[in-house]
């Protein structure tokens, strides 16, 4: 699960070229724009990533100019409290993502080992961008427990899974700024779900359910569990106009793959097996850009996100995702082994 605030060591600091009153801090593998004198190297701070979304109390006011976001309401149903977003920017040419703060804005009792999650004890929450209309409509519930979410977890946070894994291949492929989307086929019944719902297939006022029809993927994961004979879910980005932005220009709403789930064992099946199923059934999996022998920073890592789209040269990609191709369990991550970078540029230019 990811920590949104947690106990962290600032493990180095710079300067900042032409910046007086700030510097760089060095927080896992993060850069941070901080106040200068404020933390030295070995000291504990509080860490909030990005996407943090802080409440309103006074120690974070000072963040109001510039990152308040109002409360997200649907008639009296709060959607989303106010609080302060925390996301990308940047300050002097340098490039921070999350902020630090001192232990003392930690109600008294909690734990302040390192690694030590804090995200409940200051009431930080995720922040999550309004629904666009067409991802809305009739739901049936929740996302379904026999089915994992498709978040990917980001390389800053994995320095230690980076050194474990240093020497083995690891294929890339483009991650893709859309919306997420599953459909699954178990005991003969079809499902269709966004990133937190299980929505109601008929629904033809959801954009995903007009794609689903429009793919006739009933009958393709029919076909795709006949031929390979276990009960499929596939899980991707759904991309195209009126969702963000349609970014890559697309004439139509596509469906771009990234998983094959065996609903049966609850396990996302290996990278040939994969791209065999989808090419038996005809589904597109999401750009793939070759293998890397891991051998990389943090740093080097989130260098090689930057770049453009597959899908169109002048867009900024949002970036990449690395899993060996046979499918590992890792303790740490607390899951499979596939990790994100992300494109700094890209998360300035959309405001993400």
């Amino acid at each position: 699960m990811r920590k949104l605030a947690s106990i962290q060591v600032v493990r180095e600091t710079e300067p900042i070229a032409n910046a007086d009153a700030i510097e760089r801090l060095r927080v896992l593998g993060w850069s941070v724009v901080g106040k200068k004198g404020e933390f030295r190297p070995g000291d504990k701070v509080v860490y909030c990533e990005i996407d943090s979304l802080l409440p309103e109390r006074p120690e974070f006011e000072f963040l109001r100019p510039s990152s308040f976001k109002p409360a997200i309401v649907d008639g009296d149903t709060v959607l989303q409290r106010g609080g302060f977003r925390i996301k990308t920017i940047k300050l002097r040419g340098q490039v921070s993502q999350g902020i630090c703060f001192p232990l003392s804005i930690l109600p008294e009792g909690t734990g302040t080992e390192v690694g030590a999650d804090v995200t409940d004890a200051l009431q930080v929450i995720k922040y999550e961008p309004p629904v666009p209309a067409g991802l809305g409509g009739r739901v049936k519930g929740a996302f379904p427990a026999f089915l994992p979410k498709t978040d990917e977890i980001r390389v800053q946070v994995l320095e230690g899974v980076l050194a474990r894994n240093r020497g083995n291949t690891f294929y890339i492929t483009e991650k893709l700024d859309g919306t997420s989307f599953t459909a699954f086929l178990r005991d003969g019944e079809f499902g269709l779900c966004s990133r937190n719902q299980w929505l109601d297939e008929t629904d033809q006022t959801n954009v995903l359910v007009r794609l689903s029809q429009s793919l006739d993927l009933p009958a393709r994961l029919q076909s795709l569990r006949d031929r390979f004979g276990f009960q499929p879910a596939i899980q991707g980005e759904a991309i195209g106009p009126g969702i963000q932005g349609n970014k890559y220009g697309l004439a139509r709403v596509e469906l771009r793959v990234f998983n094959v789930l065996d609903i049966n064992t609850y396990r996302l099946v290996d990278r040939d097996l994969w791209l065999a199923a989808l090419d038996a059934v005809g589904l597109v999996p999401v750009p793939q850009l070759g293998e890397l022998v891991l051998n990389h920073s943090v740093d080097e890592l989130v260098g090689l996100a930057a770049g453009t789209s597959v899908l169109h040269p002048k867009v900024h990609r949002e970036g990449l995702v690395f899993r060996p191709a046979i499918e590992q369990h890792d303790a740490e991550i607390g899951g499979r082994l596939s990790f994100k970078a992300i494109n700094p540029q890209f998360l300035l230019k959309f405001d993400e």
